[in-house]
């Protein structure tokens, strides 16, 4: 007797329906927005600092950004560093490289810049730094494709032509000053503080390692800023310099560092430092809005050349 075996199909019905694309990932568009949201934020970090220059001294200005930045981050993040303090304690050397680079030396050595040499050398200097961002990080083990190369060069272009007005003449007869070696150190710390966030630990927050590097690079400064106080004396707080130091504590320190730190984390350093080629564009949106300043066309074909470098150099 022959036995007649039925095969029954093995294919379930959720196989044969067409496999759902996969949803675009975060970091194509938040990392990069999150870099021109810091870059700008940035931008107006310069025009404050050449403000306050007069007024306060260039450690004290420092100091007091970081204590500010640090009232402002505690609520938010002061849970959390306690709950990770033994994924800090580990990695505690990393956490105060950051700090003494990004924190404690960075923007200090930009307020020491600013007095002694032109505002055109420290935007020229500050122009150098992407692509010293992206050799650190090359050395970190990022990759550098051709696009991203080409673009940063167009960029740089316009943020040197922007900066010189057009003018060769004007490059060449730039008078070059002991400020622009305090500003080129400025430039080798913020990029070497770039690179490493992305050796952060995935244990350690965003909040939490904002707030350790705040911290610590804060009791970095407090030495040198007593120093100052005895030797410079102590600034006396009034409506011109409260004002700033509030928006350079708050918006340049708390909100522009954890945009920026995200941003590098979400696409690395190089494609944000790309973008920090924007910042001489936003400088002079700021100057035109604020104080008046013309823009002339000039200006205008070095902003669209800088935004179209920019443009080709952050794309994935």
């Amino acid at each position: 007797m022959r036995t007649l075996t039925l095969t029954t199909a093995t294919t379930s019905p959720l196989r044969t329906e067409t496999a759902a694309a996969p949803a675009p990932r975060p970091g194509l568009w938040l990392g990069p927005l999150l870099a021109l949201a810091a870059t700008a934020i940035w931008s107006g970090n310069f025009v404050i600092a050449r403000h306050l220059g007069d007024a306060v001294a260039p450690v004290q200005t420092s100091f007091w950004r970081w204590v500010i930045a640090l009232a402002a981050v505690a609520p938010f993040a002061a849970r959390g560093l306690v709950r990770e303090r033994q994924a800090i304690r580990r990695h505690a050397g990393l956490v105060v490289l950051a700090a003494l680079l990004g924190v404690t030396l960075f923007n200090t050595l930009i307020y020491i810049a600013g007095q002694s040499t032109s505002a055109t050398n420290l935007a020229l200097i500050a122009a150098a730094s992407p692509a010293a961002i992206a050799a650190f990080a090359f050395v970190g083990g990022e990759r550098m494709t051709l696009p991203r190369a080409t673009g940063m060069l167009i960029a740089f272009t316009g943020v040197v032509t922007l900066v010189s007005k057009g003018s060769i003449t004007a490059l060449l007869t730039m008078d070059f000053r002991a400020g622009d070696l305090w500003m080129l150190a400025a430039m080798a710390t913020f990029a070497g503080y770039s690179a490493l966030l992305k050796r952060k630990p995935a244990a350690i927050s965003g909040t939490s390692f904002l707030l350790a590097t705040f911290a610590a690079g804060t009791v970095m400064l407090a030495p040198f800023y007593a120093a100052s106080v005895v030797l410079q004396g102590a600034f006396t707080p009034s409506s011109t310099t409260v004002g700033p130091l509030l928006y350079i504590g708050v918006a340049s320190s708390a909100i522009a560092f954890y945009t920026w730190n995200k941003a590098v984390d979400l696409i690395g350093a190089t494609r944000a430092g790309v973008i920090y080629y924007l910042q001489p564009v936003f400088v002079a949106c700021v100057a035109h809005l604020a104080i008046g300043e013309h823009i002339s066309l000039v200006q205008i074909l070095c902003m669209a050349t800088i935004v179209t470098g920019v443009a080709l150099g952050a794309k994935r």
